[in-house]
């Protein structure tokens, strides 16, 4: 592929502070022994390579604008969700140690569904550190219209229940805003419950996608070992008044709401 065809790219880089991914650890009630020179736990790159801008260049929702100097287009559609992800883990991360990231768009396309139309990107990012791949990540959007108050809600699928392992989590609106902090994340659902609710039709502060991947690639990491792959899909939200169930039979995961609708879906692949 020749320059002129190539695909924008970002390219971030970050020393992966050791002070907070242990803030991080703190925040989630785990003992801090992250240190320089500490391998990271899968995900925590979260927590790195911020792109803060001003407060002119975000959009209504908190995040940069699309359709601007980022690498995502504007496909007309107002609401921001993180519908998944996969993971290939390379080599462990290292914190305190300068690290690249790159980025680029490989795909962005607007299409009809059940509930209407839908904007779907997908990013995909490589970080390294000392000339060596260390994780590649493709990372899902979607996008949507405002939701129409007198339309029907969406059905949410049901959660398997023949779990092997099994975990309660709760997600408090202080564990919300302490991990938008610490991931540099403006996105108002988060933080914001009278936009929440009344802009975006939520009935609470939305728990963050990659948050509850993270709890479930720590599970996952715990029972299974070092992780080779992960893949998670995200779909029902979870709100920050309810528990959840983290639940593990094999390589699937899932995450199970109090009411028992399956919040996202995962496949772990232990190291070989």
């Amino acid at each position: 592929m020749n320059n002129a065809s190539a695909p924008p790219e970002q390219r971030l880089t970050d020393m992966m502070d050791p002070a907070r991914a242990a803030a991080f650890q703190i925040a989630l009630g785990l003992d801090p022994d992250i240190a320089e020179g500490s391998a990271l736990p899968p995900f925590f790159h979260q927590l790195y390579f911020w792109t803060p801008l001003p407060p002119g260049e975000l959009g209504r929702d908190g995040h940069p604008k699309v359709g601007g100097a980022g690498l995502i287009p504007d496909l007309g559609l107002p609401r921001r969700m993180w519908a998944g992800g996969r993971l290939r883990f390379g080599a462990p991360l290292r914190a305190g140690a300068a690290a690249e990231k790159s980025s680029v768009l490989e795909s962005a396309e607007r299409k009809t569904g059940r509930t209407g139309p839908l904007g779907l990107v997908t990013l995909r990012h490589e970080i390294s550190q000392e000339g060596r791949l260390c994780l590649s990540e493709w990372h899902d959007l979607v996008y949507r219209e405002d939701p129409d108050p007198g339309a029907p809600k969406p059905v949410p699928p049901v959660a398997r229940t023949d779990e092997t392992d099994v975990r309660e989590v709760s997600f408090s609106s202080t564990l919300l805003f302490r991990y938008s902090a610490l991931t540099f994340n403006g996105h108002r659902i988060h933080y914001d419950l009278d936009y929440a609710r009344d802009v975006e039709g939520y009935s609470g502060l939305v728990v963050h996608g990659p948050l509850l991947a993270q709890q479930l690639m720590l599970l996952a990491e715990e029972l299974m070992g070092p992780l080779a792959e992960f893949s998670f899909r995200a779909t029902s939200p979870l709100m920050h008044f309810e528990s959840a169930d983290l639940c593990r039979n094999g390589q699937d995961l899932w995450v199970r709401g109090p009411d028992g609708r399956q919040c996202m879906s995962a496949i772990a692949v232990p190291r070989g």
